[in-house]
């Protein structure tokens, strides 16, 4: 099978603009013919269902939670990227191009890299005329910080979470269209199915999270910005309802999966204190601009930090890296703390984390400064730990955060379904097989401001779409497949919650298929999630009713889903035997402990084709091709 990314022709620098001209129009008066569901209200389907909306469009936009405003990205805390260089740093459009497809290991496309750094600045723009705060410095320009991957200051950040402040600003936008007419809101539904007629997109099934009833709503086109995949390993940093449910419930129907094993561990997370949580706190990574990575130098010190002195500390990223020192991408920032806690200089009760430490920025800059900074991080984290960073190091450690895999789309971001489009990370494509802090916010933006409403309408401009409604018989036989789901589900009374088989799910995953990765473990994870697999099929616990409001109803077809993909997530993993980004094989690495990639036979994007619920997807590739930047080995020393 071929793969066409409809990449356009032409210098790199013009791709974009020669292909926004080449792609058929709508009309304005056309456009109210038009119906589009976006399922999603992060920051990509908020953006993409009121940019649709002001076009003429009549989008749905459903969201698993009461509000749009509580999507998953009101969570986000550090930044988002741009290329304004105000501050004289050296930084373009090119440089950011640059940094993203070195900082994602030479795993992602030219073209979608390119686009996306292009556009970086009219985002910025967006938002500030949405009224976004960004922080500004002394003389009321917006400032900028450093992030993990890049030797300048391109991120922007609010004062208090940024993705909060990004994401009220686009709900600001979707809210008028509400109040236009344009957008209905559909909260608390949950896809369960995607319809497919004549082989188009035309709709979904819905369940109503509040009454269980399942619903049926047709459309022209399919937008999925619901995120990543995360949760498979239970204690990530993601809310709990952040799920892989609707990208693979369209892979189930024909939508192919594209480099499942590519997942981001981000360095800055408050360790793990016990079997009770069900995540893991975030602390941003611009906490690194300022703050001091390091261990005691002697394995075993059980000593209190205020008490080991310079010469018992190892500033191990300075040390080993001193070109980007503490701000070495994510990737390379946490196995290096893990290679720290390995050898037996991990610190707190589990010993497994570093110190990240800011008394060095606080006599240089002063508290008040610091404090301006990373005020609202502080509090945090002292309302979590009971330890005021101001007076002891942060203690760190990694944890599974972001994932670059996802729906394989084309530079259309349109799906191998015709009609499915896939935004935000809930596609694949951007980053590669590592993403530089700050990019997450800047591609869900990007995707649903300034590229989805050219897209989409030239793909309405170029296809027939006969006239459709709920009625139609691929409607119910997707209700009926739903419902038998549930009630398959609902039947099994079993002994184990839901909860807890996903925590066993997600140990496997960080066991065998986290930070490190062999074939020896990814073989017996294999083996284990399939043992999993079968014993959740015989003894899941789902109490209550299945027409109700129930949670635990909800996580059982979350984990299906899961314990399914998970699957996936190791055939990849074992599939690509070379170290890139946040994928590293022990079998592939430099003398250094570096990730050591393969160009000859891993230059491509892995491609899985749904088989069965249980045979072993098909692999596709689609071959990477890079004209503009040469492929060298990762250096950030």
């Amino acid at each position: 099978m071929q793969f066409d990314a409809h990449i356009p022709a032409g210098p790199l620098t013009e791709k974009w603009d020669r292909h926004r001209f080449e792609l058929k129009l709508v009309n304005p008066a056309n456009k109210r013919k038009f119906e589009i569901i976006v399922v999603g209200t992060g920051l990509a389907g908020a953006s993409a269902s009121a940019s649709l909306a002001e076009l003429g469009y009549h989008v749905k936009t459903f969201c698993i939670q009461d509000s749009p405003r509580r999507a998953h990205s009101i969570a986000a805390q550090g930044g988002i990227n741009a290329a304004k260089n105000y501050t004289n740093e050296g930084d373009s459009i090119w440089r950011l191009f640059y940094d993203t497809i070195k900082g994602g290991d030479y795993r992602s496309r030219e073209a979608n890299v390119y686009r996306l750094a292009e556009l970086s600045n009219n985002i910025i723009d967006q938002c500030v005329a949405q009224g976004v705060p960004f922080a500004r410095d002394y003389g009321g320009l917006l400032a900028n910080r450093s992030f993990g991957g890049s030797q300048v200051s391109r991120t922007f950040y609010a004062r208090g979470q940024t993705g909060q402040q990004l994401l009220l600003g686009a709900y600001g936008a979707l809210m008028r269209q509400v109040g236009a007419g344009m957008v209905t809101l559909m909260p608390r539904r949950e896809m369960m199915d995607l319809v497919l007629i004549n082989g188009q997109a035309r709709g979904i099934v819905a369940r109503n999270l509040i009454n269980g009833e399942l619903e049926s709503y047709a459309a022209d086109a399919v937008v999925l910005c619901t995120g990543g995949y995360g949760n498979v390993y239970y204690l990530s940093t993601n809310a709990e309802s952040s799920n892989v449910g609707a990208g693979f419930r369209a892979y189930r129907k024909g939508a192919m999966f594209a480099n499942p094993c590519f997942t981001q561990i981000h360095p800055t997370c408050i360790p793990h204190t016990g079997d009770h949580q069900s995540k893991l706190p975030l602390m941003s990574e611009s906490l690194r601009n300022d703050g001091r990575v390091w261990v005691p130098r002697n394995p075993g010190d059980s000593r209190e930090p205020q008490d080991i002195p310079e010469e018992d500390r190892d500033y191990y990223l300075e040390r080993k890296y001193p070109s980007f020192g503490n701000l070495v991408p994510r990737d390379v920032a946490s196995r290096a703390a893990k290679a720290q806690c390995d050898s037996g200089k991990g610190v707190g009760l589990t010993r497994c984390a570093v110190y990240l430490d800011f008394a060095d920025a606080i006599h240089r800059d002063g508290r008040e400064t610091i404090a301006k900074k990373y005020g609202n991080l502080f509090d945090m984290y002292e309302l979590i730990t009971d330890d005021s960073p101001y007076k002891t190091p942060m203690m760190i450690y990694p944890a599974s955060h972001y994932t670059m895999g996802g729906l394989w789309v084309d530079y259309n971001l349109m799906a191998t379904i015709p009609g499915l489009f896939a935004l935000g990370e809930a596609n694949f494509s951007d980053h590669g097989a590592n993403r530089l802090g700050a990019s997450a916010l800047m591609q869900g933006l990007a995707d649903g401001y300034f590229i989805i409403p050219y897209t989409i309408g030239g793909y309405f401009a170029g296809t027939t779409l006969s006239p459709v409604t709920s009625d139609h018989e691929a409607f119910k036989d997707s209700t009926r497949v739903a419902r038998e789901g549930i009630a398959k589900l609902m039947s099994i009374n079993g002994k184990r919650t839901v909860d807890n088989f996903a925590r066993e799910l997600g140990k496997v995953m960080w066991d065998y298929c986290g930070m490190s990765r062999d074939e020896q473990g990814l073989t017996q994870a294999l083996t284990l999630i399939q043992e999993l697999r079968a014993e959740f099929r015989e003894n899941l616990l789902v109490p209550g009713l299945d027409k109700d409001y129930n949670k635990s109803l909800e996580k059982a077809g979350r984990l299906a889903d899961s314990l399914e993909f998970a699957e996936i997530m190791i055939y990849d993993a074992l599939n690509r035997t070379e170290s890139c980004g946040g994928h590293f094989r022990e079998e592939s690495q430099t003398e250094e402990g570096e990730a050591k990639r393969d160009d000859e036979n891993f230059s491509h994007v892995s491609i899985w084709e749904y088989a069965g619920s249980d045979h072993k997807p098909k692999l596709h590739k689609e071959p990477l091709v890079f004209e503009n930047v040469e492929l060298s080995q990762r250096s950030y020393k």
